[in-house]
């Protein structure tokens, strides 16, 4: 009797540690971006060719009553001549994957508790730009090894502003730098191919400084900016994720929906005289 019961607590056992199963391994590629380029061109070509052909023949003649002496020659000169000049624009297609603003997206998503992270390779296959996209081919080429999902990240838009704004019934300027990020997100199944997430996301930050109309030179903080703009398209990517896989992870599971930091954020504001 005492045989069964510890049998079935062994499977109870291992029914329970099957239960809790580890969290699924992900790899987060860079942000893929495509855009069209135009670049101004002008080409001017001239080519010159001449050539030079010149001939002589001599001859004499000597007989006791006579003597006669005779002489011929021909000259022949050639010379061509060419120009070309064209200018306008081209345009092409430039693809690649921009190498910032994942680390804090691992950073938020290693913070849930849901998910493991693994390491996958960089596209670099620079003379076939247009299989970038082609993610279910990367992941047959096992460019993401170990991986169970593949969070595949690509820019929609980025904009940088920047503005001076006087503010009114003073002699100041407001300053400001500002940067938007929107990015297109999926997490693809490495197993089946099947999209288990897909959501848009967006990263905004920026710096402001105050500045006299007296004169004097304000430098806005570039690397706040993107700092700010990453922290925040971390978080977001982080949220939407965990609102949309619900109990895809048999890993850590918190109570409630993702809790997103309320942190005061102030921006440092600098008066230069």
């Amino acid at each position: 009797m005492s045989f069964a019961r510890t049998g079935v607590c062994a499977v109870l056992a291992a029914l329970s540690l099957s239960a809790v199963a580890a969290p699924p391994k992900v790899a987060v590629t860079d942000l893929a971006y495509e855009e069209r380029v135009s670049e101004y061109f002008r080409v001017v070509a001239a080519t010159q060719k001449s050539s030079l052909r010149a001939s002589g023949r001599e001859s004499e003649r000597e007989s006791d009553a006579s003597y006669s002496r005779r002489s011929s020659g021909s000259i022949n000169a050639k010379s061509e001549s060419s120009y070309y000049e064209a200018e306008g624009t081209y345009s092409y297609i430039d693809r690649g994957e921009l190498r910032k603003f994942t680390a804090d997206i691992k950073g938020e998503m290693l913070k849930s508790g849901r998910f493991q992270l693994v390491q996958g390779k960089p596209f670099t296959d620079t003379k076939h730009t247009e299989k970038l996209y082609d993610i279910i081919a990367r992941i047959k080429q096992g460019q993401y090894p170990g991986a169970d999902y593949v969070l595949f990240g690509s820019l929609n838009s980025i904009e940088f502003r920047q503005e001076a704004n006087p503010i009114d019934n003073t002699n100041t300027i407001s300053n400001t730098l500002s940067l938007e990020l929107v990015g297109e997100f999926s997490l693809i199944s490495t197993r089946d191919y099947k999209i288990k997430a897909a959501f848009s996301a967006m990263g905004t930050g920026q710096d402001v400084k105050l500045l006299t109309t007296r004169g004097g030179r304000v430098v806005l903080n570039r690397g706040k900016v993107i700092s700010e703009v990453s922290k925040s398209l971390g978080e977001d990517v982080a949220r939407q994720l965990d609102e949309q896989l619900g109990g895809l992870s048999g890993g850590a599971v918190r109570d409630g929906s993702y809790r997103v930091r309320e942190e005061s954020s102030r921006d440092e504001v600098m008066i230069f005289r």
